[in-house]
């Protein structure tokens, strides 16, 4: 195996029982880093230092992503115009909070042969977001509904 010490340096290569033997005198880990080389490449490391300053890199990295909600607003297609009022002034809302927003219109019964009526109220939908979202996914029926993506709009 091709042995690295503890400052970084390579030892070059060596049987497995020195390897092991190196790493006891000097009071640390021997830790396998690529077992897939030919020949193998070990080194000699503290290996719980080595854990803590890894776990502490991740939960550094996992801070720093920007996590995207997707919130969803239900609507049917007998959905008075009024009450979609309130439901766009939510997702307007939301969008402007930079979550994104599913429009989601649900069929019952024999409404599904009619997916004209759901495509429209969605077109209309996205229309009167024009101005804070853009389109992300078209409408598209999934089953008994039907749903499209908005993401709100960098630009404004």
């Amino acid at each position: 195996m091709r042995l690295i010490d503890s400052e970084g340096k390579q030892v070059g290569v060596i049987s497995v029982a020195e390897a092991i033997d190196l790493a006891q005198r000097s009071g640390l880990d021997l830790v396998e880093v690529s077992p897939n080389a030919n020949p193998p490449v070990c080194k000699i490391m503290d290996f719980g230092k080595f854990r803590y300053e890894r776990t502490k890199r991740d939960r550094e990295a996992k801070k720093s992503q920007k996590v995207t909600e997707v919130k969803v607003i239900r609507l049917r297609p007998k959905t008075d115009k009024y009450h979609i009022g309130f439901k766009l002034k939510r997702a307007r809302k939301f969008l402007e909070k930079g979550a994104k927003v599913k429009l989601q219109v649900m069929f019952r019964g024999r409404e599904i042969t009619h997916p004209e009526l759901g495509r429209e109220l969605l077109r209309v939908s996205a229309e009167e977001l024009a101005d804070v979202a853009i389109v992300e996914q078209g409408a598209r029926l999934e089953g008994r509904s039907m749903f499209l993506l908005l993401s709100p709009d960098k630009k404004k």
